[in-house]
């Protein structure tokens, strides 16, 4: 990503930052914590969350024990992140703005890497996925949250829907290319292997 479009990036994701984290971040929660039922969190555990937005996917992270690490390329969600760990006194919680295709972290640094609905997001999956991987030691996990299929999200026919009604010739989201949450598969297990885009 170019200086130029990194700002460009923070700027719209600063703009709609407050009512993320009003709206989608509560509702994101829930399945952050159904997702890290799986994944063996506790003292000594050290977690990164890419993308991290406000908090969904790091804050249940760092309830159950761990040494979380969230990254944001967003200063503001970075700083609604912090206001929900200190909210919380989840002292072992820390936030840095940071962009995900380029992690600034030493090589097998975390016990667990993961990222819900941010990195599937990235202008550049594969790059964000292969630091996401870098940064995790050996014998790790990489956790990957993202939308499935868009026939099958009842949220996005609702958006559709709604569009549809206020936006005169809105045909719906486009399918070729496939939006980016649906464009890859990945391995159930991950850690230093490659990701592979459909």
């Amino acid at each position: 990503m170019t200086a130029k479009e990194l700002r460009e990036t923070q700027a719209a994701w600063d703009e709609v930052a407050a009512g993320f984290d009003e709206y989608a971040t509560p509702l994101t929660i829930s399945f952050a914590e159904m997702a890290l039922d799986g994944v063996d969190l506790g003292p000594g555990v050290r977690f990164l969350d890419v993308a991290a937005g406000s908090g969904a996917l790091s804050i249940p992270a760092a309830r159950l024990g761990a040494e979380v690490m969230a990254t944001d390329v967003s200063p503001t969600m970075v700083e609604l992140l912090a206001a929900r760990a200190r909210n919380e006194d989840l002292a072992d919680l820390e936030a840095r703005v940071m962009d995900g295709h380029a992690l600034e972290f030493e090589d097998d640094t975390f016990d667990v890497s993961a990222s819900q609905n941010g990195v599937s997001l990235f202008p550049d999956m594969q790059r964000g996925l292969r630091e996401m991987v870098r940064v995790t030691k050996a014998g790790g996990k990489v956790l990957i949250l993202a939308f499935g299929p868009p026939t099958e999200a009842e949220f996005l026919a609702f958006f559709t829907g709604a569009m549809q009604a206020a936006v005169p010739g809105f045909d719906g989201l486009p399918m070729d290319p496939r939006p980016y949450p649906s464009r890859w598969r990945i391995p159930r297990s991950c850690a230093h292997s490659s990701p592979t885009l459909d």
